[in-house]
């Protein structure tokens, strides 16, 4: 379905391979309560989940990074996401078929995040992945993060394959532009944490995903 060889797959992976949003949230009202505040609800804070620290916590503290209070209650968040990192944490459905299939027709796979490192690989090892993919770029494996290319492009050096000729799948308009500005085809999954006001369809992709298995026609 595309006019060019695709010889490898990269992953986002909250929101794309993982749906991590149950422990995210969590955390977040963990802290809030912490500060005298009530829960809120997981819908309310599910769309923000792959907006990371920052996006969880303009949602449940109005605050963002300029905001003096912002780096005390970061550093708190991720103590407490840390504690619990894979309580309701599991693989979209689908995930583990496609990337059995990948490893079937011996396709590498990676996983790009801007999740830090000290985080993403007790989460791959819980989730079971922790040997299977052929790279895992973290968001403080270089010295950018996206929408920045250099992780992606990082990424396609790790697995040997030019970037032109690999794809990646991400569910924020951060992953298409850094998929786009690396030279690669990007499938946006939908199926993963976008909010409402956000618009998909004018993101610089190939197409969307609506389940993650859909990733297989793109590769025939």
């Amino acid at each position: 379905m595309v006019d060019r060889r695709i010889d490898a797959v990269l992953f986002d992976l909250d929101g794309t391979l993982a749906d991590t949003a149950s422990d995210l949230a969590a955390a977040l009202n963990h802290l809030r309560r912490h500060h005298g505040l009530p829960a809120l609800p997981l819908a309310h804070l599910r769309p923000y989940a792959s907006h990371g620290a920052r996006g969880l916590l303009d949602q449940g503290f109005g605050v963002a990074p300029a905001d003096p209070r912002f780096a005390s209650l970061r550093e708190a968040f991720l103590d407490l996401y840390e504690a619990a990192l894979c309580v309701e944490t599991r693989l979209f459905e689908g995930a583990d078929t496609v990337l059995a299939a990948l490893e079937s027709r011996g396709l590498p796979w990676g996983i790009v995040t801007n999740k830090v490192a000290y985080l993403t690989h007790p989460l791959l090892d819980q989730l079971g992945l922790g040997k299977r993919p052929g790279c895992v770029v973290c968001g403080d494996t270089t010295p950018y993060a996206k929408p920045h290319p250099e992780p992606l492009l990082h990424a396609a050096r790790a697995l040997g394959v030019p970037a032109a000729r690999c794809v990646y799948v991400g569910d924020g308009e951060r992953d298409m532009e850094a998929a786009r500005d690396a030279g690669m085809l990007g499938l946006v999954a939908r199926y993963g944490y976008i909010a409402a006001h956000e618009k998909p369809e004018t993101w610089p992709a190939l197409a969307l995903l609506d389940s993650v298995e859909e990733v297989l026609a793109y590769l025939d």
